[in-house]
């Protein structure tokens, strides 16, 4: 029996509808053969569709259950979504740095969710840039790396952030309206096309995407790499249902980049 399964920890919300935060997470994690753990940071009131509301938990319970797990468990990557606002995400990140400077954070900014609710409307740009000097590596979207650098144009927003950290950017569209995605580490830019047939919209996709990135370097492939990987099982994601919400076990991931 295999007892040799790498440990990562999605700290996000908790979405009843099992789409995006902590469920989706452990699903992928689980699907990628990693152990994956769950901190919450909010219990949202949401199905697929539709938003109607959220309670936060205090950081101090986030810095708990956290502590809870680390002091057992070896984790390297650990993966942060859905926070209250970017001064508690200062104060979380900063105690991770201080008491397990080993770990690498992946953070995927959820500024709204995919029904139009938006989380935070306020991007201090000092504590922004602190944060994301902390990172190992962010995961925004086109319209959030806009908003965090407050530009209008994707490529200077995502320079941007590379300023301080490595960040792969989620659909971003060239002057030709081709698809891709977008990796910028240490100064290279990696591009990657997106294939959009026979795939359908899913609440979540986003999670996913970021956290088979974190699974797959738990799994040490290199970041490019682990883009690469995560790319493809999201590809399969959204095309495993019709529905807003995806079947992780209907994917049958073959690796083809080590």
């Amino acid at each position: 029996m295999r007892t040799d399964r790498k440990h990562v920890i999605s700290i996000a919300g908790l979405d009843p509808s099992g789409g995006a935060g902590i469920l989706a997470d452990v699903k992928t994690f689980e699907q990628l053969g990693i152990n994956g753990f769950a901190v919450c940071t909010a219990i949202t009131l949401q199905t697929e569709s539709e938003f109607k509301g959220i309670s936060w938990i205090p950081v101090h319970q986030i810095e708990l259950q956290l502590d809870t797990l680390l002091q057992k468990y070896d984790v390297e990557f650990l993966k942060i979504g859905l926070i209250q606002n970017l001064p508690v995400l200062d104060e979380l990140i900063q105690s991770i740095r201080r008491k397990y400077p080993r770990i690498k954070v992946i953070w995927d900014p959820v500024l709204r969710s995919s029904s139009g609710f938006e989380f935070h409307t306020d991007l201090q740009e000092n504590v922004l840039y602190e944060i994301l000097s902390q990172t190992y590596l962010v995961t925004p979207n086109n319209e959030e790396a806009k908003m965090m650098m407050h530009t209008a144009d994707s490529l200077i927003a995502v320079k941007g952030i590379n300023r301080f950290t490595s960040v792969f950017m989620k659909s971003y569209r060239d002057e030709r309206m081709e698809a891709y995605d977008l990796l910028l580490e240490n100064g290279e830019e990696f591009f990657f096309r997106t294939d959009s047939s026979g795939v359908f919209e899913k609440h979540g996709s986003g999670c996913v995407l970021s956290a088979a990135i974190t699974a797959f370097l738990a799994k040490g492939y290199t970041l490019k790499s682990a883009c690469t990987e995560a790319k493809a099982y999201t590809l399969e994601f959204l095309k495993s249902t019709e529905r807003l919400l995806g079947s992780h076990n209907q994917i049958n991931m073959m690796s083809h980049h080590e």
